[in-house]
């Protein structure tokens, strides 16, 4: 293991993409420390505890603390990933963006300018919303017009700054910037949640056996989950073979892979910015709407948010599917290449074929993603545990912790491939399931 450490900082592009990372995360995470002016800490500190089980709650997971902090980063990158879901629903709907769509990167280019102008509106109306929750909850030391202005510039400038790192980590560093400035806010909540662990096994509110339990079922959820997101179904293509002058091409069998998940995380981040919308309203109706019955069934430990948590997730990673794979692109591509599934004919049989194996294979990786997500409603109500610790077992954050993970590994395991390194891991290459 230490030689393959070694093998990556070996390789100047790739150290220079790793510390590249490092330093920006690193940047992200000052920021989420750095409190808006005018701000009673204690105040703050005493309300996001009473708020901890509610979305207000899960929404300060997901910002990495900034939330809870009220800090410049407050917002996160949640309304960047809102806007996109927007976005890729209008792709989808309107002749417009569809037309965009299809322009290659000219289309692509006018489609993130608009998203980044999205993010700008979102963030500038969830700065508001955020803004009168602090004075509603008396946090603010001189609430009134400057004090306005000034977070809510702040707060969206923030937002704007983040999602400008994240590209930027996208484009010089490793891996995805906008998934990893999330998994490294939910990571930074583990130190936390493991010393109030402790804390509780000294107390004796839980012994060795049940610590020993949860450890067994962390390591086989996270198998299970890298299981998922690395399997894969195998359809077979065979080329047809052309002679052309005294030379042979062609006649070669191949595979077609269809992931189990396609759309890795994208459809937890998804499905979680749906249900923070109902948190995000009540901000602009007071304290009195977060503690009414309709909004506490949007709460962490409530059966219906939960529910509708795992059908978002069905949903998105079917629609998130399709926007990422066209069996009809696919089926013309076989075509113009001379390529062919076995017993079945090119064109439109071939595209319906493909369509109903990703499907069928999409189902069970649809159906765990939710039961995952449910992990944590289920140790809460059966284990006891609180959600902060529950939350590590399942959800969002292990499936966004792993599956992000996974991604950053694959790029590393790429550059250290393609200049005759041993890979990552010990077969030289991430295996899906045989």
């Amino acid at each position: 293991m230490i030689q393959k450490i070694r093998n990556i900082f070996a390789i100047p592009e790739l150290r220079r993409k790793i510390l590249f990372t490092l330093g920006i995360l690193v940047v992200v995470r000052v920021g989420a420390q750095v409190p808006i002016p005018g701000i009673d800490p204690e105040a703050l500190r005493q309300t996001m505890d009473s708020l901890s089980d509610t979305f207000f709650g899960l929404y300060n997971m997901f910002t990495g603390g900034a939330f809870g902090q009220a800090a410049v980063f407050g917002l996160g990158i949640m309304p960047y990933i809102s806007v996109s879901i927007i976005v890729q629903i209008l792709q989808t709907t309107l002749p417009y963006f569809q037309r965009l769509a299809r322009e290659g990167e000219s289309g692509r280019a006018k489609i993130t300018q608009i998203t980044r102008y999205g993010t700008v509106i979102l963030a500038f109306v969830q700065s508001i919303g955020i803004v009168f929750l602090l004075e509603s909850y008396g946090i603010v030391l001189n609430p009134g017009f400057l004090f306005r202005f000034t977070a809510i510039v702040c707060i969206t400038t923030g937002t704007m700054l983040l999602l400008w790192l994240g590209e930027k980590i996208t484009e010089h560093g490793i891996g995805n910037g906008i998934s990893l400035i999330i998994m490294v806010g939910i990571l930074a909540g583990f130190p936390n949640v493991l010393i109030s662990e402790i804390a509780y096994f000294q107390q004796g509110v839980r012994g060795i056996l049940s610590e020993l339990a949860l450890g067994i079922l962390f390591f086989f959820l996270v198998m299970l989950i890298i299981l998922i997101q690395q399997g894969i179904r195998k359809v077979p293509i065979q080329y047809a073979r052309r002679i052309i002058g005294r030379k042979v091409y062609g006649g070669q069998s191949t595979y077609l892979p269809l992931k189990i998940n396609t759309a890795g995380v994208i459809p937890i981040i998804f499905a979680q910015s749906i249900l923070l919308i109902p948190g995000t309203i009540a901000t602009f109706l007071g304290q009195d709407a977060t503690q009414s019955n309709f909004m506490s069934w949007f709460a962490m430990d409530h059966w219906f948010s939960n529910v509708c948590f795992a059908l978002l997730i069905v949903f998105f990673t079917y629609f998130y599917t399709a926007l990422q794979f066209d069996p009809n692109q696919v089926s013309s591509t076989l075509k113009q290449q001379g390529g062919f599934i076995p017993g079945v004919k090119p064109g439109r049989k071939t595209a319906e074929f493909i369509e109903n194996i990703l499907t069928r294979v999409t189902l069970p990786g649809a159906c765990f993603l939710g039961f995952i997500a449910l992990m944590p409603y289920f140790l809460q109500q059966f284990a006891g545990l609180d959600y902060s610790y529950a939350s590590f077992f399942g959800g969002t954050s292990l499936l966004i912790i792993v599956g992000v993970g996974l991604d950053t590994l694959n790029q590393i395991e790429t550059h250290l491939l393609s200049r005759h390194y041993d890979g990552f891991l010990s077969k030289g290459k991430i295996r899906g399931r045989r």
